[in-house]
Parts: C-alpha cells; structure tokens; sequence
C-alpha cells in the first residue's frame, strides 16, 4: 500500500504542476495578446490623429499663404482603416464619425475646385467655422480611445493638435 500511496501523490502532484502550467501559458498567451492588441491600437490611434494635425496644417498654410497644396489622401485612408481593425466598436465608430467630419471638412477647404486657396482663399475665420465639427469630432474620438485604454482616464474638454477651431470654451 504505501507504494500505491506515493504513486498517487506522485502522479497527483506531477497532475497539478502539468495542470498548473497549461492554466500559466493560457493567462500568459492571453495577456500577450492583450498587449499586443493594445500596442497596435496605440500606433494606429497616434497614426490617425498625427494625420488629421498634418494635413489640417498644409490646408491651413495653403488658406494663409494663398498657396497651392499637396496630401497623399491615401495614407489618411489607410490610417482610418488600420485603427478601424484594431479599435473597439465604441471607438471604431468615433473614427467612423471622424472620417464624415473629416469629408465634410475636406468639402469646404479643400475638395471644391472653385475654393482654390491660391485664388480664393477662406478666411481664418471661415477655416475655423469649417473645422469646428472636425475638431469636436476629435475630442469624441480621443475621449473613446481614453477610455478604452484605461478606465482611470480622465475626458479632456478641450481639442490637441491639429485643430484651428479654437477652444471650446471661446465660443
């Protein structure tokens, strides 16, 4: 009997830690993939929004400057796709809010060949009064990757970069 007794606890012991191991590598998989996953969000977020500042920036010269101006609109399109695929749908659809805003913005300041800014500029008035919506559809958005991120994030009130809008407490 007691060699069947320590074969038992031999085997149940060598059980648990094979038991113990698999759980381990389960959590361990899954806590890298949750990282993985955030680390692409991140980069496609900060992708996106990078964009947004950059070509608000070339419109906005072009206006000022009474300038002739240049984007690759395909690398905004990708951008828009690639966070699309990474985000949650609570941000997927901020993103997809962004983008209308985005093209509304774009008709106004940009896609409208009779508003050439070389020939017929808007004023820094009108540049703003046609990013405003943009720029609120920012803050929604950033506030959607806030909150996917971390539940410990704060709502930021106020636009970041790329916005000519103004402060949403200048209105």
């Amino acid at each position: 009997m007691p060699l069947l007794d320590t074969l038992v606890t031999t085997a149940a012991g060598a059980l648990a830690a094979t038991a113990g191991v698999l759980v381990g590598g389960i959590v361990t998989h899954r806590a890298q993939d949750r990282q993985w996953l955030r680390d692409k969000q991140l980069i496609a977020y900060q992708e996106l929004i990078s964009h947004y500042a950059k070509f608000t920036m070339i419109l906005s010269r072009a206006h000022a400057g009474r300038q002739g101006w240049d984007y690759d609109w395909s690398e905004w399109s990708a951008a828009l796709t690639r966070a699309s695929l990474v985000a949650p749908a609570a941000v997927a659809t901020e993103i997809d809010n962004f983008g209308k805003a985005i093209g509304t913005f774009l008709d106004q300041v940009a896609r409208d060949p009779a508003r050439d800014p070389s020939r017929d500029p808007l004023s820094v008035e009108e540049f703003a009064e046609a990013n405003r919506a943009p720029a609120e559809a920012q803050v929604q958005l950033v506030n959607a990757i806030r909150r996917s991120l971390s539940k410990e994030q704060k709502e930021l009130a106020f636009w970041i970069g790329g916005s000519f809008a103004g402060r949403p407490d200048d209105t």
